[in-house]
Protein backbone atom coordinates (compact mmCIF):
# COMPACT_ATOMS: atom_id res chain seq x y z
CA UNK A 1 0.00 0.00 0.00
CA UNK A 2 1.47 3.32 -1.29
CA UNK A 3 2.69 5.95 1.73
CA UNK A 4 -0.01 8.98 1.72
CA UNK A 5 2.46 12.15 0.93
CA UNK A 6 3.10 14.70 3.29
CA UNK A 7 3.72 18.26 2.83
CA UNK A 8 6.88 18.82 2.44
CA UNK A 9 8.27 19.34 -1.29
CA UNK A 10 8.17 16.33 -3.81
CA UNK A 11 11.14 14.16 -3.95
CA UNK A 12 10.48 13.52 -7.43
CA UNK A 13 10.85 17.45 -8.60
CA UNK A 14 13.75 19.08 -9.38
CA UNK A 15 14.33 22.09 -6.87
CA UNK A 16 16.11 24.67 -8.80
CA UNK A 17 19.39 25.76 -7.42
CA UNK A 18 19.02 29.81 -7.81
CA UNK A 19 15.43 31.06 -6.57
CA UNK A 20 14.37 34.24 -8.75
CA UNK A 21 11.20 35.82 -10.22
CA UNK A 22 10.58 32.54 -11.79
CA UNK A 23 11.27 30.04 -8.86
CA UNK A 24 10.60 32.48 -6.07
CA UNK A 25 11.04 30.50 -2.72
CA UNK A 26 8.41 30.93 0.50
CA UNK A 27 10.23 34.05 1.13
CA UNK A 28 9.99 36.03 -1.63
CA UNK A 29 6.20 35.19 -2.55
CA UNK A 30 3.60 37.75 -1.79
CA UNK A 31 1.52 36.54 1.00
CA UNK A 32 -1.40 37.95 -0.31
CA UNK A 33 -1.11 36.16 -3.46
CA UNK A 34 -0.28 32.17 -1.79
CA UNK A 35 -2.82 29.45 -1.80
CA UNK A 36 -4.74 28.85 1.52
CA UNK A 37 -4.17 25.34 0.32
CA UNK A 38 -1.52 22.66 2.44
CA UNK A 39 0.12 21.85 -0.67
CA UNK A 40 0.46 25.11 -2.39
CA UNK A 41 2.81 25.89 -4.48
CA UNK A 42 5.16 29.15 -3.39
CA UNK A 43 4.94 30.48 -7.12
CA UNK A 44 3.58 33.53 -7.85
CA UNK A 45 0.60 34.54 -10.20
CA UNK A 46 2.41 36.46 -13.55
CA UNK A 47 1.67 39.92 -13.80
CA UNK A 48 -1.51 40.39 -15.93
CA UNK A 49 -0.38 42.41 -19.12
CA UNK A 50 -2.32 45.90 -19.92
CA UNK A 51 -4.76 45.72 -22.45
CA UNK A 52 -3.05 46.40 -25.91
CA UNK A 53 -4.87 48.95 -28.55
CA UNK A 54 -6.20 48.12 -31.31
CA UNK A 55 -4.69 48.56 -34.30
CA UNK A 56 -6.10 51.84 -36.95
CA UNK A 57 -8.43 50.66 -39.23
CA UNK A 58 -7.50 51.82 -42.87
CA UNK A 59 -10.48 54.04 -42.73
CA UNK A 60 -9.50 55.49 -39.43
CA UNK A 61 -6.09 56.55 -40.60
CA UNK A 62 -8.19 57.90 -43.74
CA UNK A 63 -10.69 59.87 -41.87
CA UNK A 64 -7.52 61.45 -39.55
CA UNK A 65 -5.30 62.30 -42.68
CA UNK A 66 -8.25 63.64 -44.09
CA UNK A 67 -9.24 65.84 -40.86
CA UNK A 68 -5.55 67.04 -40.73
CA UNK A 69 -5.68 67.72 -44.68
CA UNK A 70 -9.06 70.11 -43.76
CA UNK A 71 -7.22 72.27 -40.76
CA UNK A 72 -3.72 72.24 -43.11
CA UNK A 73 -5.98 74.03 -45.60
CA UNK A 74 -7.83 76.18 -44.05
CA UNK A 75 -4.59 77.60 -42.09
CA UNK A 76 -3.41 77.94 -44.93
CA UNK A 77 -6.05 79.89 -46.53
CA UNK A 78 -6.52 82.15 -43.71
CA UNK A 79 -2.53 83.12 -44.07
CA UNK A 80 -2.74 83.60 -47.69
CA UNK A 81 -6.17 86.01 -46.87
CA UNK A 82 -4.32 88.05 -44.39
CA UNK A 83 -1.10 88.57 -46.75
CA UNK A 84 -3.50 89.99 -49.67
CA UNK A 85 -5.15 92.12 -47.51
CA UNK A 86 -1.94 93.55 -46.12
CA UNK A 87 -0.89 93.83 -49.81
CA UNK A 88 -4.25 95.68 -50.93
CA UNK A 89 -4.90 92.54 -52.74
CA UNK A 90 -8.47 91.56 -51.34
CA UNK A 91 -10.53 92.68 -54.76
CA UNK A 92 -7.90 91.02 -57.29
CA UNK A 93 -8.21 87.40 -58.93
CA UNK A 94 -5.69 85.91 -56.46
CA UNK A 95 -7.73 86.89 -53.58
CA UNK A 96 -11.44 84.95 -55.06
CA UNK A 97 -9.28 82.24 -57.08
CA UNK A 98 -6.07 81.87 -55.41
CA UNK A 99 -7.66 81.09 -51.73
CA UNK A 100 -10.11 78.38 -52.98
CA UNK A 101 -7.28 77.34 -55.11
CA UNK A 102 -4.98 76.80 -52.12
CA UNK A 103 -7.73 75.19 -50.11
CA UNK A 104 -8.28 72.74 -52.59
CA UNK A 105 -4.60 71.62 -53.44
CA UNK A 106 -3.81 71.50 -49.84
CA UNK A 107 -6.50 69.21 -48.57
CA UNK A 108 -6.68 67.23 -51.77
CA UNK A 109 -2.55 66.46 -51.78
CA UNK A 110 -1.98 66.46 -48.09
CA UNK A 111 -5.06 63.70 -47.48
CA UNK A 112 -5.41 62.16 -50.77
CA UNK A 113 -8.95 61.62 -50.34
CA UNK A 114 -11.09 59.39 -52.49
CA UNK A 115 -13.27 61.78 -54.00
CA UNK A 116 -11.31 64.94 -54.53
CA UNK A 117 -14.12 67.46 -55.45
CA UNK A 118 -15.83 66.39 -52.52
CA UNK A 119 -13.58 66.99 -49.93
CA UNK A 120 -12.39 70.18 -51.73
CA UNK A 121 -16.04 71.88 -51.62
CA UNK A 122 -16.76 70.51 -47.91
CA UNK A 123 -13.56 72.59 -46.77
CA UNK A 124 -14.57 75.74 -49.01
CA UNK A 125 -18.00 75.70 -47.10
CA UNK A 126 -15.84 75.31 -43.77
CA UNK A 127 -13.91 77.95 -44.50
CA UNK A 128 -16.47 80.06 -45.71
CA UNK A 129 -17.89 79.78 -42.53
CA UNK A 130 -15.12 80.84 -40.81
CA UNK A 131 -14.15 83.76 -43.12
CA UNK A 132 -17.08 85.54 -41.37
CA UNK A 133 -15.87 85.65 -37.79
CA UNK A 134 -12.37 85.49 -38.52
CA UNK A 135 -11.78 87.66 -41.82
CA UNK A 136 -14.57 90.21 -40.46
CA UNK A 137 -16.12 89.87 -43.83
CA UNK A 138 -19.92 90.81 -44.16
CA UNK A 139 -23.01 88.54 -45.29
CA UNK A 140 -23.02 90.42 -48.92
CA UNK A 141 -19.24 89.65 -49.75
CA UNK A 142 -19.85 85.71 -48.82
CA UNK A 143 -22.98 85.59 -50.60
CA UNK A 144 -21.98 87.09 -53.78
CA UNK A 145 -18.05 85.24 -53.35
CA UNK A 146 -19.22 81.49 -52.30
CA UNK A 147 -20.53 80.47 -56.35
CA UNK A 148 -16.85 81.62 -57.35
CA UNK A 149 -15.14 80.31 -53.89
CA UNK A 150 -17.27 76.97 -54.71
CA UNK A 151 -16.53 76.87 -58.61
CA UNK A 152 -12.66 77.02 -58.51
CA UNK A 153 -12.51 74.33 -55.74
CA UNK A 154 -14.50 71.92 -57.76
CA UNK A 155 -12.43 72.67 -61.07
CA UNK A 156 -8.97 72.26 -59.38
CA UNK A 157 -10.33 69.25 -57.54
CA UNK A 158 -11.43 67.63 -60.83
CA UNK A 159 -8.07 68.32 -62.38
CA UNK A 160 -6.18 67.50 -59.78
CA UNK A 161 -8.59 63.92 -59.82
CA UNK A 162 -8.09 63.49 -63.46
CA UNK A 163 -4.34 64.44 -63.46
CA UNK A 164 -3.55 60.84 -61.57
CA UNK A 165 -4.54 59.39 -64.59
CA UNK A 166 -4.16 61.88 -67.32
CA UNK A 167 -1.58 64.33 -66.09
CA UNK A 168 -1.39 65.93 -69.38
CA UNK A 169 -5.02 67.29 -69.25
CA UNK A 170 -3.58 69.09 -66.06
CA UNK A 171 -0.44 70.35 -67.12
CA UNK A 172 -2.69 71.80 -69.94
CA UNK A 173 -5.15 73.81 -68.03
CA UNK A 174 -1.78 75.54 -65.61
CA UNK A 175 -1.58 78.55 -67.76
CA UNK A 176 -5.46 78.90 -68.20
CA UNK A 177 -5.07 79.43 -64.20
CA UNK A 178 -2.59 81.13 -64.12
CA UNK A 179 -4.20 83.78 -66.45
CA UNK A 180 -7.05 83.71 -63.86
CA UNK A 181 -4.86 84.26 -61.22
CA UNK A 182 -3.27 87.57 -62.85
CA UNK A 183 -6.22 89.79 -63.31
CA UNK A 184 -6.15 92.58 -60.79
CA UNK A 185 -2.57 92.67 -60.17
CA UNK A 186 -0.89 95.66 -61.97
CA UNK A 187 -4.18 96.76 -63.05
CA UNK A 188 -4.45 93.85 -65.63
CA UNK A 189 -8.51 93.13 -66.37
CA UNK A 190 -9.95 90.56 -69.61
CA UNK A 191 -12.99 93.15 -69.81
CA UNK A 192 -13.09 96.33 -69.89
CA UNK A 193 -14.14 97.88 -66.09
CA UNK A 194 -16.20 101.10 -66.91
CA UNK A 195 -19.93 99.47 -67.11
CA UNK A 196 -23.32 101.11 -66.34
CA UNK A 197 -27.04 99.35 -65.32
CA UNK A 198 -29.62 100.62 -67.60
CA UNK A 199 -33.38 100.25 -67.15
CA UNK A 200 -36.33 101.23 -69.29
CA UNK A 201 -40.10 101.59 -68.09
CA UNK A 202 -42.84 102.88 -69.32
CA UNK A 203 -45.08 104.71 -66.81
CA UNK A 204 -48.91 105.48 -66.90
CA UNK A 205 -48.10 109.00 -66.11
CA UNK A 206 -46.95 112.53 -68.14
CA UNK A 207 -44.02 114.17 -68.66
CA UNK A 208 -44.61 116.62 -66.17
CA UNK A 209 -45.80 114.65 -63.82
CA UNK A 210 -42.37 112.09 -64.04
CA UNK A 211 -40.69 115.27 -63.68
CA UNK A 212 -42.40 116.00 -60.43
CA UNK A 213 -41.98 113.14 -58.81
CA UNK A 214 -38.14 113.39 -60.01
CA UNK A 215 -37.86 116.62 -58.23
CA UNK A 216 -39.35 115.59 -54.91
CA UNK A 217 -38.03 113.39 -52.21
CA UNK A 218 -38.84 109.55 -52.88
CA UNK A 219 -40.63 106.97 -50.98
CA UNK A 220 -38.12 103.80 -50.99
CA UNK A 221 -40.16 100.54 -50.51
CA UNK A 222 -38.69 96.98 -50.38
CA UNK A 223 -37.02 95.05 -53.49
CA UNK A 224 -38.89 93.32 -55.27
CA UNK A 225 -36.05 91.56 -57.51
CA UNK A 226 -35.03 88.44 -56.10
CA UNK A 227 -31.39 88.63 -56.35
CA UNK A 228 -31.23 91.91 -54.75
CA UNK A 229 -33.39 90.22 -51.62
CA UNK A 230 -31.44 87.17 -51.39
CA UNK A 231 -27.59 88.97 -51.19
CA UNK A 232 -29.02 91.07 -49.68
CA UNK A 233 -27.77 94.58 -50.86
CA UNK A 234 -27.88 97.63 -49.07
CA UNK A 235 -31.48 99.10 -49.38
CA UNK A 236 -32.30 103.25 -49.28
CA UNK A 237 -34.68 103.88 -46.41
CA UNK A 238 -35.09 107.76 -46.50
CA UNK A 239 -34.01 110.83 -48.57
CA UNK A 240 -33.52 114.57 -48.15
CA UNK A 241 -33.45 117.60 -50.82
CA UNK A 242 -35.34 118.24 -53.54
CA UNK A 243 -34.91 119.89 -57.02
CA UNK A 244 -33.79 119.07 -60.34
CA UNK A 245 -31.54 122.43 -61.07
CA UNK A 246 -27.76 122.20 -61.92
CA UNK A 247 -26.65 122.25 -57.89
CA UNK A 248 -29.71 120.73 -56.25
CA UNK A 249 -28.65 117.98 -54.05
CA UNK A 250 -29.69 114.34 -52.28
CA UNK A 251 -28.51 112.63 -49.55
CA UNK A 252 -30.06 108.76 -48.67
CA UNK A 253 -29.72 106.79 -46.04
CA UNK A 254 -29.78 103.20 -46.57
CA UNK A 255 -29.67 100.25 -44.25
CA UNK A 256 -26.77 100.16 -42.03
CA UNK A 257 -24.13 97.51 -42.52
CA UNK A 258 -22.39 94.92 -40.02
CA UNK A 259 -19.91 92.34 -40.57
CA UNK A 260 -20.22 89.18 -39.73
CA UNK A 261 -16.57 89.50 -37.22
CA UNK A 262 -16.34 88.73 -33.79
CA UNK A 263 -17.51 92.43 -31.73
CA UNK A 264 -18.20 93.89 -35.25
CA UNK A 265 -20.27 97.05 -34.85
CA UNK A 266 -23.10 98.50 -36.89
CA UNK A 267 -21.68 100.93 -39.72
CA UNK A 268 -23.67 103.44 -41.10
CA UNK A 269 -24.08 104.06 -45.18
CA UNK A 270 -24.70 106.77 -47.15
CA UNK A 271 -24.72 108.29 -49.94
CA UNK A 272 -24.77 111.75 -51.69
CA UNK A 273 -25.42 113.49 -55.01
CA UNK A 274 -25.97 116.57 -56.54
CA UNK A 275 -27.42 117.49 -59.70
CA UNK A 276 -24.85 118.28 -62.90
CA UNK A 277 -26.56 118.28 -65.85
CA UNK A 278 -30.35 119.28 -66.43
CA UNK A 279 -32.22 119.67 -69.46
CA UNK A 280 -36.13 119.95 -68.58
CA UNK A 281 -39.05 120.10 -71.01
CA UNK A 282 -43.01 119.57 -71.24
CA UNK A 283 -42.22 116.96 -73.36
CA UNK A 284 -39.52 115.03 -71.51
CA UNK A 285 -36.30 115.59 -70.24
CA UNK A 286 -32.49 114.42 -68.76
CA UNK A 287 -30.68 114.63 -65.44
CA UNK A 288 -27.39 113.39 -64.43
CA UNK A 289 -26.28 113.58 -60.56
CA UNK A 290 -22.98 113.33 -60.02
CA UNK A 291 -21.84 111.17 -56.56
CA UNK A 292 -19.97 113.30 -54.49
CA UNK A 293 -19.93 110.90 -51.41
CA UNK A 294 -20.58 107.11 -51.04
CA UNK A 295 -19.82 104.83 -48.15
CA UNK A 296 -22.35 102.53 -49.49
CA UNK A 297 -21.13 100.51 -52.39
CA UNK A 298 -17.71 101.83 -52.30
CA UNK A 299 -16.41 99.08 -51.27
CA UNK A 300 -17.79 96.71 -54.34
CA UNK A 301 -17.68 99.40 -57.26
CA UNK A 302 -16.83 103.74 -57.99
CA UNK A 303 -20.20 104.58 -58.97
CA UNK A 304 -19.56 107.91 -60.53
CA UNK A 305 -23.19 109.00 -61.80
CA UNK A 306 -26.97 108.06 -62.10
CA UNK A 307 -28.60 109.70 -65.67
CA UNK A 308 -32.00 109.16 -65.94
CA UNK A 309 -34.21 110.52 -69.37
CA UNK A 310 -38.00 110.60 -69.95
CA UNK A 311 -39.96 111.10 -73.12
CA UNK A 312 -42.98 110.99 -74.19
CA UNK A 313 -44.77 107.88 -74.77
CA UNK A 314 -48.46 108.48 -76.48
CA UNK A 315 -50.77 109.67 -74.71
CA UNK A 316 -50.49 110.06 -70.49
CA UNK A 317 -47.97 107.69 -70.99
CA UNK A 318 -43.90 108.44 -70.41
CA UNK A 319 -40.82 105.98 -71.18
CA UNK A 320 -38.52 106.71 -68.39
CA UNK A 321 -34.62 105.29 -68.83
CA UNK A 322 -32.11 105.35 -66.01
CA UNK A 323 -28.65 104.29 -66.23
CA UNK A 324 -26.20 104.02 -63.13
CA UNK A 325 -22.62 104.34 -64.34
CA UNK A 326 -20.12 102.80 -62.44
CA UNK A 327 -16.24 101.47 -62.59
CA UNK A 328 -15.51 97.77 -61.57
CA UNK A 329 -13.27 97.25 -58.54
CA UNK A 330 -13.25 93.42 -58.06
CA UNK A 331 -11.59 90.68 -60.29
CA UNK A 332 -11.71 88.15 -62.01
CA UNK A 333 -13.72 90.14 -64.79
CA UNK A 334 -15.19 87.13 -66.17
CA UNK A 335 -17.23 86.67 -62.36
CA UNK A 336 -17.52 90.57 -61.03
CA UNK A 337 -18.28 91.85 -64.49
CA UNK A 338 -21.52 90.47 -65.28
CA UNK A 339 -22.71 90.37 -61.75
CA UNK A 340 -22.54 93.98 -61.26
CA UNK A 341 -23.70 94.81 -64.65
CA UNK A 342 -27.09 92.69 -63.90
CA UNK A 343 -27.09 93.93 -60.04
CA UNK A 344 -27.02 97.80 -61.19
CA UNK A 345 -29.53 96.84 -64.20
CA UNK A 346 -32.21 95.87 -61.48
CA UNK A 347 -31.23 98.71 -58.90
CA UNK A 348 -31.90 101.13 -61.98
CA UNK A 349 -35.28 99.70 -62.27
CA UNK A 350 -35.95 99.69 -58.85
CA UNK A 351 -35.22 103.38 -58.80
CA UNK A 352 -37.35 104.26 -61.61
CA UNK A 353 -40.26 101.57 -60.50
CA UNK A 354 -39.96 103.67 -57.14
CA UNK A 355 -40.55 107.55 -58.70
CA UNK A 356 -43.09 105.91 -61.31
CA UNK A 357 -45.49 105.05 -57.95
CA UNK A 358 -45.25 108.42 -57.02
CA UNK A 359 -45.81 109.74 -60.51
CA UNK A 360 -48.49 107.45 -61.28
CA UNK A 361 -50.66 108.14 -57.75
CA UNK A 362 -50.26 111.58 -59.03
CA UNK A 363 -51.79 110.88 -62.19
CA UNK A 364 -54.70 108.96 -60.90
CA UNK A 365 -55.51 111.55 -58.14
CA UNK A 366 -55.41 114.40 -60.93
CA UNK A 367 -57.79 111.91 -63.27
CA UNK A 368 -60.17 111.25 -60.46
CA UNK A 369 -60.27 115.26 -59.90
CA UNK A 370 -60.12 116.61 -63.39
Amino acid sequence: MEEPRGIGPDPERPVPEHRGPEYPGPEQADPARRDIRPDAEWDADPEPRPASRPPLTPGARRARLQLAGVALALFAAMLVAKLLGSADAQQTALFYVGIPAVIALTVILTARPRSAVGTALATTTVGLALAGPLLDEGVVCLVIAAPLFYGVAALIGGLVQKSRHHRGRAVAAAPVLLVLLAEGVGGFSLLPRDDSGTATVVVQATPEQVAAALAAPPAYGDFEAPFLRAVPFPEPVAATGDGLRVGDERHVTFTPGRSLGLGAEVVPRAMSLRVVESQVSDGGGHVRLGVTADTTLDRWMDLHSADVTWEAAGAGRTRVTWSLDYTRTFDPSWYFGPLQHYATGLAAEYLIETFAATAERTATAEQADG
